[in-house]
């Protein structure tokens, strides 16, 4: 079964940057985008950044600039680069994947990956 592997989150102090990267181990077929979503210890998981197979972006209000997402075809990665990291920014991050059916003819999700936990202290 795919599943999306994040990495590159860790320890950073308010006004600091992280690039965060989801890679699916043992795929073959195109990915066609993706999000990152996010959850903190007692809060629901939320949109951070997506991109749409055509290209489309969409960030959550609180990103304001701040965050910017890539997606590398060639290397079938979705990356997530953050600057300006702020406290309340601390949560587990997950990748949510994009990759092409080619029997359904369309893009479809696959599982949610274990996350990578960015942690921002003041």
């Amino acid at each position: 079964q795919l599943q999306p592997v994040e990495s590159g989150g860790g320890s950073v102090q308010a006004g600091g940057s992280l690039n965060l990267t989801c890679s699916i181990p043992g795929l073959v077929v195109p990915t066609c985008g993706g999000g990152w979503y996010r959850q903190a210890p007692g809060k629901e998981r939320e949109l951070v950044a997506r991109l749409s197979g055509d290209g489309i972006e969409r960030y959550g209000d609180f990103v304001k600039g701040r965050f910017t997402i890539f997606h590398d075809k060639a290397k079938k990665q979705i990356t997530l680069e953050m600057i300006s990291l702020q406290t309340e920014d601390t949560a587990l991050y997950y990748c949510q994947a994009q990759i092409w059916n080619a029997p359904w003819g369309r893009c479809v999700n696959i599982d949610w990956g274990q996350g990578t936990q960015v942690t921002v202290s003041s």
